[in-house]
């Protein structure tokens, strides 16, 4: 039995917490009476993963196992997450390349030859060659690149399909080639909460004229949170559009699965664990990793960081017929992250790490940290957020001014022509959205080369709209003073600065809670 998660009360006996601050870390004293939120352990992983895989094909829920749904002549997509899960990339083999390996035996022995693969990559950036490799396996690789593996194309007129409208008027527009598919196998890896069900096929293979009536300011400000998808308007318009294809006829066989909470290989080991469960050996590796990765270039830093692969184990795969097999999918999701808390904070504090699912092999410049504070972070609950309506949030970032001209070209655009206009998501939304979406050169880097779509930015900023219409004040630590001002916020120079700051908005005796992650903690508050 893994331990479940733990809200410490910080006293005289606390030592000094791990926080998390992009490339970097450090031990901070929190005031007397703070609430850390800690996950819980790692669950137990399956023992053998490979054999783990084959009852759940052969004994689905909700479904005709997997090898009767297959037969000779008919058409099989396998589409599959890209690389924005999970976080950090998984030690390989990745279980989508072991899944996926399966599935494509059973179609071998049943006769099947038209199979294609799809990277589910929405509006995200193509994977590489090399990143698709790594998460199909040599063996799927080798067989099907690149004629029939290949990633999604959003803006090809020719690939895509318009299905239908839902009965609220949302257009659902996806892959053509997994439209048309007598069976679509989707294989899926839930890191959160958000991740999964009817969220899978129609936003990863879907097209901006689908995604636009969900990605929307209206839609984030009616998803409290992104985790509770029984209150998301997010996942509302998406579960409209999930049905919307089956009653269409798009027989889609949905296979996910969940990892435990086994964030950093054996030299961050340390950042697993509690601090005061810290041994000697761990208290020398956290002295050592920090001596080095303060000492070294920001170059070095980054790439030390973009080659942690996290030992995950898998908890759970799960296949069969969407909602039947995503409702186990978000058990044991929930089993691995639930934290009950009591009561709302007046200062929620988190430490937001190196990595995010839009810069993986990448920079998080500024809109992504705000995306992965504002948006993911924040929303790290159920029932209702950490901190209390009008609080404030801490968040320790340096936020560097500092874009990936290939991977995000429309951001840089976005952050000084946008921004520097307005901070507001509506304001945003109404004035500037069509104007980049539609743009030929950002569609262009997009079909052609690694960029995001020219309208991912806007969602990202849009991802943090809950959050900021709720917050009374947001305060990065140790940040860029300019980048940050750009995007409407403060910055501190310390922790102590930050929570003086904080006094004018939330008063002189704040509640404090601190969200200690990763490993990833969602919090249930009551």
């Amino acid at each position: 039995m893994s331990r479940p998660g733990f809200v410490l009360e910080v006293d005289e006996r606390t030592p000094p917490i791990l926080v998390h601050e992009g490339e970097g870390f450090r031990l901070q004293k929190f005031p007397l009476g703070t609430q850390v939120i800690y996950a819980p352990d790692s669950l137990p992983s399956v023992r053998d993963v490979t054999e783990a895989i084959r009852p759940a094909l052969l004994h689905p829920l909700g479904s005709e196992p997997l090898p009767e749904l297959m037969k000779p002549g008919m058409r099989l997509t396998i589409a599959f997450d890209d690389i924005s899960l999970p976080l950090p990339p998984m030690q390989t083999p990745d279980i989508r390349g072991r899944v996926i390996e399966q599935v494509l035996e059973i179609a071998a022995r049943r006769g099947v030859d038209d199979v294609k693969l799809i990277v589910a990559n929405s509006l995200h950036r193509r994977m590489t060659p090399a990143e698709i490799k790594r998460a199909v396996g040599e063996r799927v690789y080798r067989s099907f690149w690149p004629e029939a593996l290949t990633n999604h194309d959003a803006e090809d007129p020719e690939g895509l399909t318009h299905v239908g409208q839902t009965d609220r008027g949302e257009d659902v527009e996806i892959n053509r080639r997994a439209a048309e598919s007598d069976l679509l196998v989707y294989v899926n890896i839930n890191l959160v909460a958000m991740d999964g069900g009817h969220k899978s096929v129609p936003v990863g293979l879907g097209s901006y004229k689908s995604l636009r009536h969900h990605h929307t300011v209206h839609t984030m400000l009616n998803s409290r949170s992104f985790m509770d998808p029984e209150h998301s308007g997010l996942h509302r318009s998406c579960d409209r559009m999930g049905r919307l294809l089956a009653s269409n006829g798009l027989r889609i066989f949905t296979i996910e699965t969940t990892l435990n909470n086994e964030t950093f290989p054996k030299p961050f080991g340390f950042m697993n664990k509690r601090e005061w469960e810290w041994s000697l050996a761990d208290q020398g590796a956290y002295l050592a990793a920090k001596k080095a990765n303060d000492g070294a270039p920001a170059r070095a830093r980054r790439e030390v960081f973009r080659r942690i692969a996290s030992p995950y184990g898998v908890t759970g795969i799960h296949a069969g017929e969407t909602e039947a097999v995503h409702e186990q999918t978000l058990a044991n999701v929930h089993r691995q992250q639930l934290v009950e808390v009591n009561g709302q904070a007046d200062i929620m504090v988190v430490g937001l790490p190196y990595i995010c699912p839009y810069n993986v092999n990448s920079i998080m410049n500024p809109i992504l940290v705000q995306c992965l504070g504002l948006g993911y972070y924040f929303n790290l609950y159920r029932t209702k957020p950490v901190v209390r309506k009008g609080g404030a949030m801490i968040l320790f970032h340096p936020v560097p001014w500092e874009f990936h001209q290939l991977h995000h070209p429309s951001y840089v655009d976005f952050f000084d022509e946008v921004l520097s206009e307005t901070t507001d998501p509506a304001e945003i939304e109404a004035k500037f959205e069509q104007q980049y979406a539609a743009d030929p050169w950002y569609v262009h880097l997009y079909r052609t080369s690694y960029a995001y779509h020219g309208v991912h930015p806007f969602y990202m900023w849009y991802w943090g709209a809950h959050a900021m219409d709720h917050l009374g004040d947001v305060i990065f630590v140790g940040a860029d003073r300019k980048a940050v001002r750009r995007m409407g916020f403060r910055t501190a120079g310390s922790f102590s600065d930050a929570l003086e700051m904080a006094s004018e908005t939330v008063g002189r005796s704040p509640r404090i809670t601190y969200l200690h992650t990763p490993p990833l903690a969602m919090a249930e508050v009551r």
